[in-house]
């Protein structure tokens, strides 16, 4: 799922989004987008989907990830968070319920619980109480939602968030727990945030087991190919990540031949496509040579194409994995793949 943050997923047009990504879900995310715009304006327009012209699904992190990493102050109690706008330094107060509330006006298919993400290297006094603080944010914002009905002409969903760090015991306890709302998903959260892959991989074998197989499943804020193809072989379905756009962005593109880093200059006369066999038109209309003059020049137009090829590739790639899984040998596939995807090319 390409993430836009505020709305729009940057230098990418939703048209090429829709026509030429396929992209089905977009990300928005309930702390910035209540910051600014707002919800009065998002409301006076009748939600996101409107506002910004995307007629498919959209997903709303709850803002939690972003109080506790970008807010300058903050205050957590059972209540909910305190917090200072990281615009203006304006006092905030997030809880449970009016996330709920605030993500009914941006009108979300798919709304997320509050919660607090830990740091990957928490110890387990703090991951313990950091879970029980999200399991009561947890209970009260399904009680919200469930008491209040959308504010436009469809249903939205409600995912609860497993957190508990990189404790094994932790994470069986937050899944069971979660799993017994009998919500339409569940989201694994505080993952990818300063722990070895390796432990990662570790947590979504502990967690996978124990999450309805009937209902989607949700690796958040994950990760780089090799991890989502590792995920989706754990049994994950749903990933969002900010790494292809922005890679993307600072040159950095993702192949079928590895990492591309298209300002080095062994690419200044390759007039190869960046993608022979690409998902996006401008693989195969444009050079490497090509796209790195933009990116050397300064040219806007750079960091756009490079922005799309990285989210087509990655549409692509989780595409082919469903077709791999229907044939029954994504495992070989997916290990074979893998080491390709990881070199510098």
């Amino acid at each position: 799922m390409p993430v836009g943050t505020v709305g729009s997923v940057k230098g990418v047009l939703h048209r090429d989004l829709r026509d030429d990504v396929n992209a089905q879900v977009i990300l928005g995310n309930t702390y910035h987008l209540y910051l600014r715009p707002g919800t009065a304006i998002l409301q006076r327009a009748g939600g996101l989907h409107r506002f910004v012209s995307w007629e498919r699904t959209i997903l709303t992190d709850s803002g939690g990830y972003q109080v506790f990493s970008l807010a300058e102050k903050r205050k957590l109690t059972p209540e909910g968070c305190e917090f200072r706008s990281h615009i203006d330094g304006s006092t905030h107060f997030f809880t449970p319920e009016k996330v709920v509330d605030i993500q009914r006006i941006i009108g979300a298919d798919i709304m997320m619980a509050l919660d607090e993400c830990p740091p990957g290297t928490a110890d387990y006094t703090y991951a313990k109480r950091s879970l029980q603080l999200t399991q009561q944010w947890l209970k009260r914002g399904i009680e919200r939602f469930r008491q209040t009905k959308p504010l436009y002409d469809y249903p939205q969903s409600f995912f609860p968030i497993i957190q508990g760090g990189v404790f094994k015991d932790l994470r069986r306890k937050a899944t069971e727990y979660a799993a017994s709302f009998d919500c339409d998903g569940l989201a694994i959260g505080g993952l990818s945030v300063g722990e070895p892959a390796e432990v990662m991989y570790e947590m979504l074998d502990t967690v996978t087991p124990l999450m309805p197989r009937n209902r989607p499943r949700y690796l958040m804020g994950v990760g780089t190919p090799g991890n989502i193809l590792e995920g989706i072989a754990r049994g994950i379905d749903m990933f969002d990540c900010v790494m292809p756009s922005r890679n993307g962005r600072n040159g950095m593109l993702f192949t079928s031949e590895g990492v591309i880093n298209i300002r080095n200059k062994k690419w200044a006369d390759d007039m190869s496509p960046i993608e022979a066999n690409g998902a996006s038109f401008v693989d195969t209309m444009y050079s490497r040579a090509y796209l790195r003059h933009l990116f050397v020049s300064g040219e806007m137009l750079g960091p756009q194409i490079a922005s799309l090829h990285n989210l087509a590739f990655y549409l692509q790639l989780v595409e082919l994995s469903g077709e791999h899984i229907a044939a029954g040998d994504f495992v070989y596939w997916k290990n074979r793949l893998i080491p390709k995807l990881e070199r510098k090319a």
